[in-house]
């Protein structure tokens, strides 16, 4: 998989790309991310992104030909998604993120400021997402939380595939309660349920509980 950053901020992503999961991935060579600096494709000596929206209002507007020439370098002639983040856009689910979990190349667009000029999205963007109902300074800290969560369901990543597969909203539930030793903490104990080494009580044990929780912090994913 090659992920295709586009960013005014490229150095925000030092950190992310060489720890955990991601910095894993990369290394075993099951992703490649690469970094392109909008600002790279701009004109003037002060390097302008932004400007004044038409029609008055507060903010700045990212400039549509910076964008426009870093896209279309990245790009060139492949027909790839480009995937905007944007508080406009829609849920960044399981469902989505297991759909682009499968593609082998997308560009990942980071805005910034008020907004990006709507030509670039009308003849670009292939898909507009957000991460939740509220307003972030940019679009960097999204694509990290996709790159995550797609690398995490590459072949060999996580070394146990199940381990992902059972996670929180892989089947429209919460995930149920875990434990580990000691059985006994400051008085708390394990379910006896846990110990008992029968698997299919276990299982149901689990479906239970991820069903509770999904009703008590989430009912609208029922």
């Amino acid at each position: 998989m090659n992920i295709e950053i586009l960013t005014l901020f490229p150095k925000l992503f030092d950190n992310f790309l060489q720890e955990s999961v991601v910095g894993i991935a990369i290394k075993q060579k099951a992703i490649s991310v690469n970094l392109t600096d909008i600002r790279d494709f701009t004109h003037d000596k002060y390097r302008s992104v932004d400007d004044y929206p038409y029609g008055g209002g507060a903010g700045m507007v990212m400039k549509p030909e910076p964008l426009y020439e870093a896209i279309q370098h990245v790009k060139k002639d492949r027909d790839i998604p480009v995937i905007y983040f944007t508080p406009q856009g829609k849920l960044l689910i399981q469902k989505i993120v297991n759909k682009y979990s499968k593609i082998k190349d997308m560009i990942l667009l980071c805005g910034h400021y008020k907004e990006i000029d709507q030509r670039i999205r009308d003849i670009f963007v292939t898909e507009e997402l957000s991460i939740g109902d509220y307003v972030l300074s940019g679009g960097e800290i999204p694509a990290m939380v996709m790159i995550d969560a797609i690398t995490r369901l590459q072949e060999g990543v996580l070394g146990d595939m199940d381990s992902a597969l059972t996670d929180s909203h892989q089947n429209r539930l919460l995930g149920c309660p875990h434990f580990t030793r000691p059985s006994d903490f400051k008085g708390k104990k394990v379910p006896d349920v846990l110990l008992s080494g029968n698997h299919k009580k276990i299982e149901e044990w689990r479906k239970q509980k991820a069903l509770e929780i999904t009703k008590k912090n989430r009912p609208e994913l029922l």
